[in-house]
């Protein structure tokens, strides 16, 4: 077997994504920006619960309460990550766990944007989680320790 080359052709014709932020100060209108999309094509990935501002929206909506349900949706949704071990978020074990909840992946294929509101909410989920796990807790007195809680909270462990 030969090393895998890709050709200009077939790179050029891969389908490519497009991965966008929307930042901005409180109340501009941010997820507002919902109902500019094809709510046919749209999952509503709703960490707030419920927002006022797209109450009557008509399209498909998942509301995760936890930080593991957000990591979960995010291996359904992106696949594994083949430089993992399986003991890892995001492996491919982790992967086939979920897959093995929720299904084939293929349910999501008629999706076209995944609308997620809001990353900051999403990053208070994650610290939170952080915050219990053992890295979040001094050896010597079993004391919580923030450093240990913001260093788990910047990689990708978490």
């Amino acid at each position: 077997m030969s090393f895998p080359i890709i050709t200009a052709d077939q790179r050029l014709a891969e389908k490519r994504d497009i991965k966008g932020c929307i930042l901005g100060p409180s109340g501009i209108g941010k997820t507002s920006l919902l109902w500019t999309v094809d709510a046919d094509t749209t999952l509503f990935f709703d960490l707030k619960a419920g927002d006022l501002a797209v109450e009557g929206w008509t399209g498909d909506t998942i509301r995760p309460r936890i930080w593991l349900e957000c990591r979960d949706f995010a291996v359904f949704i992106g696949g594994p990550n083949p430089a993992l071990r399986d003991e890892q978020p995001y492996s491919q074990a982790h992967y086939d766990a979920v897959c093995a909840k929720f299904g084939e992946p293929a349910a999501l294929d008629k999706y076209e944007t995944v609308f997620i509101d809001s990353i900051t909410v999403a990053g208070r989920l994650c610290l939170q989680w952080c915050k219990g796990q053992p890295q979040a807790f001094s050896e010597r007195s079993g004391k919580p320790d923030t450093r240990g809680a913001y260093g788990l909270h910047g990689t990708a462990r978490s």
